[in-house]
């Protein structure tokens, strides 16, 4: 499975409803304090680029094609919208714990693990992370400009949206 590259597919705004509306999610956790504490060699802490990364914009591809289907990791912190009260990391320890399964997905887990272990939307787990098949009228700009940069195959980067922190993998 090929990962996209920073520039691509790394920021989404507004998730679609369907999505947001569940509920469930695990309780906190994140990286560790010495992820969350290690600086790059720029001095940035990871937390810092983590997010930097994550909230990147980008621009709409004028030959995307008019439908996609997608699959989706959804990692929460407190303070996220419908993010239950159990949800305790902080939004930096959530952006780091996404970009953990990150890793994974990079060194060959399965993305259905990766959903199983780190995915908080509720039944998740049971659909291995599947949103269906998407048109852009159906989730929010932001979103579609992040889904539909993907080629087939390719997984996001870390995005965020108001709901927490996504890996996206684009199936078809």
């Amino acid at each position: 499975m090929k990962s996209a590259s920073p520039l691509r597919s790394i920021f989404f705004g507004v998730f679609f409803a369907s999505t947001a509306c569940a509920g469930g999610g695990a309780a906190s956790g994140g990286a560790s304090s010495a992820t969350s504490s290690a600086s790059t060699s720029g001095g940035e802490s990871a937390a810092a680029r983590c997010l930097a990364v994550a909230g990147a914009k980008r621009e709409r591809k004028p030959s995307e094609p008019s439908r996609i289907t997608a699959k989706h990791v959804l990692v929460r912190y407190a303070g996220a919208k419908r993010a239950p009260e159990t949800v305790t990391r902080t939004r930096e320890q959530a952006c780091l714990r996404a970009e953990e399964a990150l890793t994974k997905l990079k060194e060959g887990m399965s993305f259905a693990e990766v959903v199983r272990v780190y995915s908080e939307e509720s039944g998740a787990a049971t659909r291995e992370g599947t949103l269906g098949t998407i048109e852009r009228s159906d989730v929010a700009a932001a979103f579609a400009d992040a889904a539909f940069e993907l080629n087939a195959g390719e997984v996001s980067e870390v995005v965020e949206t108001k709901f927490g922190f996504h890996l996206i993998l684009r199936v078809e």
